[in-house]
């Protein structure tokens, strides 16, 4: 009779750990409030999580991750160095939106640009970047286009520019390309997994709180406030690019670990600055709640 008892004790207990796992590996996925997101596994490139997420949409500065994986590129096959000075065209330093606040004619070293561009989504460093590699921005789109299309982003993906800023944000000398920069948050997910494991060092930077440009007496702080010590600090976060433009709205990608796993959240079109952080905080909070994340790859 105590046999018959331990085993029903027993096989209940399985019964309830699996049910239970069942429930939590198949937890009710989050109302995310956003135009466009996705939730990919940087590893393994499963999808978990998707809403409109093949739609092409303007993903402001978000795009400078291109930027970012097109200067590694260069750096890494040993076409430049970061301790080359460049200097700013007039161009890059009337340039709206975020930026160091540079005169035209002052230089800095790549590292810096780089950085401050990474940190701070500085857009006058971007164009300085894009200027100095490639002779012109128009130049430097088209790289970023064809390295979009090597690593095998969708044709809903184009860059026009090295900042994600619209066309009309610009001078007429910045408007080569016709049309306008846009991304899927699929894509989007993609270049970051790409970027990462391609480039890991690049977390050394987007986990940067704040960034000193000593020779200009130059503080900038992060644009990412899910970081530690931030007001939206999220366990294991140490990146990774934000966004905003009036067409845009409010964007961000961001990548966590714990216990070994990486996750990549994209949310495009938010409608406050701190909206964007939330949202991907329940996307990644999902993420991690699920037990089947060694599982699968995305199509």
């Amino acid at each position: 009779m105590k046999k018959l008892l331990v085993l029903g004790v027993v096989l209940a207990f399985l019964g309830y750990y699996k049910w239970s796992s069942l429930a939590e590996m198949n937890a009710k996925a989050p109302e995310v409030e956003a135009r466009s997101a996705v939730l990919m596994d940087a590893a393994t490139g499963r999808i978990y999580y998707e809403a409109n997420a093949n739609a092409s949409m303007p993903p402001a500065s978000m795009s400078k991750m291109m930027t970012e994986l097109v200067v590694l590129d260069e750096l890494a096959g040993g076409q430049h160095k970061w301790e080359e000075k460049v200097r700013l065209s007039r161009y890059a330093a009337e340039v709206t939106g975020s930026k160091i606040g540079l005169k035209a004619g002052d230089a800095l070293s790549v590292r810096d640009l780089f950085d401050a561009m990474v940190v701070h989504s500085a857009n006058d460093a971007a164009i300085a970047l894009a200027e100095h590699f490639a002779g012109t921005e128009a130049k430097f789109a088209d790289r970023m286009n064809a390295k979009a299309k090597a690593i095998g982003l969708s044709s809903g993906t184009r860059f026009v520019n090295a900042t994600g800023l619209m066309r009309r944000d610009l001078p007429d000398q910045a408007k080569v390309l016709t049309g306008e920069t846009q991304m899927t948050a699929k894509d989007t997910a993609k270049l970051a997994a790409y970027l990462i494991r391609t480039y890991p060092e690049i977390l050394k930077v987007t986990r940067i709180n704040e960034l000193e440009l000593s020779q200009m007496n130059i503080r900038l702080h992060t644009t990412n406030l899910m970081l530690e010590g931030e007001k939206y600090a999220f366990s294991g976060n140490d990146g990774l690019k934000t966004g905003y433009t009036e067409e845009a709205g409010y964007c961000f990608t961001a990548t966590s670990e714990k216990n070994g796993r990486r996750l990549i959240s994209v949310v495009m079109g938010t409608t406050s600055p701190d909206a964007r952080f939330t949202e991907s905080e329940k996307l990644l909070h999902y993420g991690f709640s699920r037990k089947d994340g060694k599982q699968g790859l995305a199509e």
